[in-house]
């Protein structure tokens, strides 16, 4: 069966964010897989990135710090990845971001005319407490996918990867007898996306990566350009 990289990005263990986490946990046991889970502020991940863990552009071989290599090697294992975060100022917490920086690194993640991750599936399932309307009529649904899916999956060889946003989870002034009914239809929609995304059994890797699908994979280059950088939107987002 399919062995699953489940991040958690939240603070709080009793948050939305974690209960959502915690049920795909138990959904993917229960269905034959196994999972790690990665809780970057319970395991106290530091997303600040220092000279150790710089790319070094002349040497896509370079050794970083132990505590990088130990995160690529949990991404290597898996055949998922799964990531549960808040959408925060519409965009990941800076803990997730800062683990990109870090371990998703040149030599790794790539960088390399045969990507090492092309085989995975990988699925950014984020929790947003405003509705979908509103996301779509300012474009930030969009803006997401492609900083997200384009801008990290596809960009380190992962075609097969999707962004999903859980909306309406600010449970702040939802009446007390309400919200477990909201939590459940969000603990629901998480499993029907995660079902949509990554299924419910181990994935054969019959297709090969397409060379012109991401603008890393160049035939005639080695070397990889350094990604460019994205810009924030100055709008607060509240989320469980």
């Amino acid at each position: 069966m399919s062995h699953t990289l489940l991040v958690v990005a939240h603070p709080r263990p009793d948050s939305l964010t974690a209960q959502v986490a915690a049920g795909l946990q138990a959904r993917i046991r229960d269905g034959g897989g196994t999972v790690d889970v990665l809780d970057l502020y319970a395991e106290r991940f530091d997303p600040r990135l220092y000279p150790e863990d710089e790319p070094d552009w002349e040497n896509r071989d370079k050794r970083y710090s132990a505590e990088v290599h130990a995160h690529m090697d949990r991404i290597a294992a898996a055949d998922d990845i799964l990531v549960v975060f808040p959408v925060w100022w519409y965009a990941p917490p800076a803990i997730l971001k800062g683990w990109i920086d870090r371990v998703w690194n040149y030599g790794f993640a790539y960088g390399r005319s045969t990507p090492r991750l092309a085989a995975k599936r990988m699925l950014w399932l984020g929790l947003a407490g405003a509705t979908a309307a509103e996301y779509a009529r300012d474009g930030l649904d969009t803006a997401l996918d492609t900083q997200l899916r384009v801008g990290i999956s596809e960009y380190n060889g992962i075609t097969a990867s999707a962004v999903r946003l859980l909306h309406g989870t600010e449970l702040t002034g939802v009446p007390v007898h309400v919200r477990p009914a909201r939590v459940r239809e969000t603990l629901a929609a998480a499993e029907a996306a995660r079902r949509e995304v990554l299924g419910n059994g181990p994935r054969h890797h019959t297709r090969q990566h397409d060379p012109h699908h991401t603008a890393h994979h160049d035939p005639h280059h080695t070397q990889q350009q350094t990604p460019r950088r994205g810009t924030a939107v100055a709008r607060v987002e509240a989320t469980s």
